[in-house]
């Protein structure tokens, strides 16, 4: 238990200290020194935080799989996010891009399975599931889209990075609700998700215009 109640603490830790470093990041100039300093914070620290989400799922007596999930949802946004900066650079996606996006596919339709089960058998909070299952299985359709057009459409790697960097800052907002407010009603998990998709909508508009 005192194993447990470290890696709990490091976990927050770091959570929140990538979510202030990423609302940081979100509003500085885009591109500028600020932002990619602390974007470097808040990625570094998010995967840490979410790695040890991992081993707490897991753990006796705390076994969470759905926060299992959520931890490799987590962890692919930030990996994509990040990988999305060097397509700029490169005439075609490399096999490391093409795990990372296919790996979280197959987490998702899992995730869509599961919670379809859920349903049927009335299972509490079983469209979380399927929720974020329907969520992870389009950005990860996205990115193989991007990996065929990013060559064409110069500004493809932009809109990826940003859609996915803000994903992760989605999942840390709503890590802080859940677990540090103890709210963990199904709008508050959805809620913060639908309003970070709008605001990437409205930087996908901005950046094509």
């Amino acid at each position: 238990m005192q194993a447990l109640k470290i890696l709990i603490y490091i976990h927050a830790f770091f959570g929140g200290l990538g979510l202030i470093a990423g609302i940081i990041s979100i509003f500085g100039n885009k591109g500028g020194i600020k932002h990619r300093r602390t974007g470097k914070i808040f990625s570094y620290s998010m995967l840490i935080s979410s790695l040890i989400s991992l081993v707490i799922a897991k753990m006796p007596g705390h076994e969470n799989l759905f926060l299992f999930l959520i931890g490799i949802f987590t962890i692919y946004l930030i990996l994509a996010g990040n990988r999305a900066l060097s397509l700029k650079s490169k005439t075609k996606a490399d096999l490391i891009d093409k795990l990372i996006s296919g790996t979280m596919l197959v987490t998702s339709i899992g995730m869509l399975g599961i919670g379809m089960i859920g349903v049927i058998q009335g299972i509490d909070n079983s469209i979380l599931y399927i929720f974020f299952g329907c969520f992870g299985a389009f950005m990860t359709v996205r990115d193989f889209l991007t990996f065929k057009i990013f060559t064409e459409k110069k500004s493809a790697w932009l809109i990826s990075h940003v859609g996915r960097m803000v994903g992760a800052l989605i999942a840390s907002i709503t890590a802080f609700l859940v677990a540090g407010l103890h709210i963990g009603t199904v709008s508050v998990w959805i809620l913060p998700t639908i309003l970070g998709t709008g605001y990437i909508i409205f930087w996908n508009k901005k950046i094509i215009s």
